[in-house]
């Protein structure tokens, strides 16, 4: 990709081209008929809102809302239907919760550990640091008991949430000075939210909390050092090269990062077995594409950054990455003793953790270092 695409080209390209929806209309609208034709019969007609923490047109994030929203409408055909809304357009990036808890918006879509405030053991359902890879969390959330506990974290704020969209093992960030050891951590301000950003706090550096509309500003002014975002792709859209020299790797704090959807909880129980078996599917058919397609964009993205805008791949120096990991196993410990329910979710993580890591060590880990034969 040459430098004339630009960011703005890149935005535009990276998009799947998800089709415009019906525009939305207030609550008491959500039941206006949809055309008999496209109906599917026993589905009761809705047209829903869907507020997001993700900037407008936004590549792999954005779309994973959008994919979402067009896997519910094309398997009710058309009965339900959903106007998805980006940051800013409806309510706050950090203010989608509350507007789905309230029901003045349907869904959200977004990261779930955006939400400590609520409780500290919401980041499990997002990542943990050194925590689960891809598979191993969507193992814990379909068959580890990790969804239940999810439900019953969600419920008492009226919301019922579902995994939709990952993207993946991200990387660690740009920096604008390569950090070379522990020192370089003191005072520096880092965009990290979640678990991640209050390890960073206690390993000496300075976390700062900040929607994605405002990380490239923040990063070109100097309110912040250094940023985490997503991955290749989404930071090659963003920019982050002109800023930041220094892409460090690997991202310690998310080993996958699980979007998500929470739905009102009064909505969804109004629902019948059969509406709830459609959403359930069209969730899980967008995390998996979500999946699929971050891993190829990113393979794409990452040659793009390295190979014309000279990003500097950087490894993470051994200290950093031992203090990190004693720094969460502090925060994570703290975590599990906040609340009961926190406690019961910490188990759960660790313990399917501890059930997996043995199996990924003899096989992905062990099958990753051995095919370099065949690649070189």
């Amino acid at each position: 990709m040459s430098e004339s695409v630009g960011r703005r080209g890149f935005l535009k390209k990276a998009a799947l081209g998800a089709p415009l929806l019906l525009a939305g209309c207030d609550c008491a609208e959500r039941c206006a008929a949809v055309a008999p034709a496209q109906a599917v019969a026993g589905i009761e007609p809705r047209r829903l809102k869907m507020v997001t923490t993700w900037p407008k047109d936004f590549p792999g994030l954005g779309d994973a809302a959008e994919r979402t929203a067009d896997f519910i409408r094309d398997l009710t055909g058309g009965a339900i239907d959903i106007k998805v809304f980006a940051a800013g357009e409806l309510v706050g990036a950090f203010d989608v919760f509350d507007a789905v808890a309230s029901g003045a918006a349907d869904l959200y879509h977004g990261a779930d550990y955006y939400w400590t405030s609520k409780s500290r053991a919401y980041p499990y359902f997002t990542a943990v640091p050194f925590g689960m890879t891809v598979t191993e969390q969507v193992g814990w959330l379909e068959a580890g008991g990790g969804q239940e506990l999810w439900d019953r974290l969600a419920e008492p704020f009226g919301i019922k949430p579902f995994a939709s969209g990952n993207t993946g093992h991200q990387l660690g960030g740009w920096f604008k000075r390569e950090l070379t050891d522990v020192d370089g951590l003191r005072g520096l301000k880092i965009r990290m939210p979640g678990i991640g950003g209050e390890v960073m706090r206690r390993a000496g550096a300075s976390p700062v909390l900040l929607p994605g509309s405002e990380l490239y500003q923040s990063l070109q002014s100097g309110a912040i050092d250094a940023t985490e975002w997503v991955g290749p792709w989404n930071d090659l859209a963003m920019g982050f090269y002109r800023e930041a020299q220094y892409y460090m790797w690997p991202g310690f704090h998310e080993p996958n990062a699980q979007l998500s959807v929470g739905m009102n909880l009064d909505l969804w129980n109004s629902m019948s077995a059969q509406e709830q078996a459609i959403i359930k599917a069209a969730m899980r058919s967008a995390n998996h594409e979500s999946i699929g397609t971050y891993v190829i964009r990113n393979a794409d993205a990452l040659g793009v950054l390295t190979e014309e805008h000279g990003a500097r791949l950087t490894p993470m120096p051994d200290d950093v990455m031992a203090l990190l990991a004693e720094k969460t196993l502090e925060v994570l410990e703290e975590i599990a003793e906040s609340s009961p329910i926190a406690r019961e979710i910490h188990e759960s993580y660790m313990g399917t953790l501890r059930k997996t890591m043995p199996l990924t060590a003899i096989t992905d880990a062990a099958f990753i270092d051995a095919r370099q034969r065949l690649i070189r």
